[in-house]
């Protein structure tokens, strides 16, 4: 087992063991689907954020810049998603001054086209066909629109690590490969030390290759801990080590790290379970949270993997990454309002503070927002 942290870099150190871990699976380990085109390599992070102590300066930088820089970068990811939406309003309105059932059959079509989803998409143009009699124009439609979507996302608070928590307060992490998950995670790590949280990561992701080294970045850049054993070990057991890691060290977040092979395999549901058991055995209150990370790019599809999760694991909260390399923006409002679990962060770049916290509302005005001149 390594141990690193930000001010000792002698990796080949090793901590007592104060407990028995876990027994090693008894099933080989899988081979990981390869990433999906166009995502970023294993063990390649993005060349243009910032490296060490930076990238703790880049959160706070975000923070001073305040709500309105937040809201330009916001804006800024769903661009394309926006742009699809406004245009084609802006369309359904040639040679019409009031909408009729041909103008709603057009409105649904380009809803769907944006990912909102089919029963999300009904729900929006039902609401939109009570109150077409005070609708004359495309902005006064963008304006019921925006209200409809708030109204299917008015549940959804954004998160912050600023709250009284318990400690150490352990986040299991899922996902399938390609969605940006070990990103996330470094990208959390990085907020919550922002906010003066003292962080460990633990990396039980022990079969993709160079899954370790991404962290080990990662956690230099936020100032965390790193907890990891060899390539091919036991996920469960890296997990146990990170608990009690942190227990001894008095860690404020702990962030466990796990393999996302195929979600239909049956193995890596059984993987994930174990090491869901495992931090409990350590803390019976753990993990406080299963934060399921999501890829904006494959739409409905994110839909299915969550619902495949949640039956397994019982996930308490959603990230979204990639919202701004998709038009399909519209998942945001179909996660909100048929998965009944919190979306509570969002990525709309590829800079360290780039995830977001959701704001329902920042959310609305982003995607209905007027060109800025």
């Amino acid at each position: 087992m390594k141990l690193f942290r930000q001010k000792k870099k002698d990796r080949n150190s090793a901590s007592p063991d104060t407990g028995e871990a876990p027994t090693p699976p008894d099933h080989p380990p899988p081979t990981d689907i390869p990433e999906p085109a166009g995502s970023q390599p294993s063990g390649v992070l993005d060349s243009d954020e910032p490296h060490g102590k930076s990238g703790i300066t880049s959160a706070h930088n975000a923070k001073e810049t305040g709500r309105k820089g937040l809201f330009g970068r916001l804006r800024s990811g769903l661009k394309k998603t926006r742009d699809i939406l406004t245009t084609d309003i802006d369309d359904l309105f040639l040679g019409k001054r009031r909408i009729d059932d041909d103008m709603l059959e057009d409105l649904e079509e380009l809803l769907i086209t944006s990912d909102i989803g089919v029963q999300t998409t009904m729900e929006m143009v039902e609401g939109i066909r009570k109150r077409t009699r005070s609708i004359s124009g495309p902005e006064e439609l963008k304006t019921v629109m925006k209200e409809e979507v708030l109204a299917l996302m008015s549940d959804y608070q954004a998160p912050t690590f600023a709250d009284p928590l318990p400690k150490p307060y352990v986040v299991m992490v899922l996902g399938v490969n390609g969605v940006g998950k070990t990103t996330t995670i470094g990208k959390l790590a990085a907020l919550a030390a922002s906010e003066g949280k003292k962080v460990l990561i633990a990396a039980s992701d022990t079969f993709r290759a160079a899954a370790t080294e991404q962290l080990t970045i990662w956690a230099e850049r936020a100032g965390a801990d790193l907890v990891s054993h060899r390539d091919g070990a036991d996920p469960a057991a890296v997990a146990y080590d990170g608990i009690e890691a942190a227990l001894s060290r008095k860690v404020d977040i702990v962030f466990i790290d796990t393999a996302g092979r195929l979600h239909t395999k049956v193995n890596l549901m059984a993987e994930l379970k174990k090491i869901k058991r495992t931090i409990t055995k350590k803390l019976p209150e753990a993990p406080h949270e299963v934060l399921l990370v999501l890829d904006a790019t494959t739409g409905q599809n994110a839909l299915s993997q969550a619902a495949m999760f949640n039956d397994e694991m019982k996930v308490t909260a959603i990230a979204l990454t990639k919202l701004d390399g998709t038009a399909k923006g519209g998942i945001v409002v179909s996660i909100c309002s048929q998965l009944k679990i919190p979306l509570k962060y969002i990525g709309v770049g590829e800079k360290i503070d780039d995830l977001q916290a959701f704001d329902p509302e920042e959310f609305a005005d982003a995607l209905f927002s007027p060109p800025v001149a």
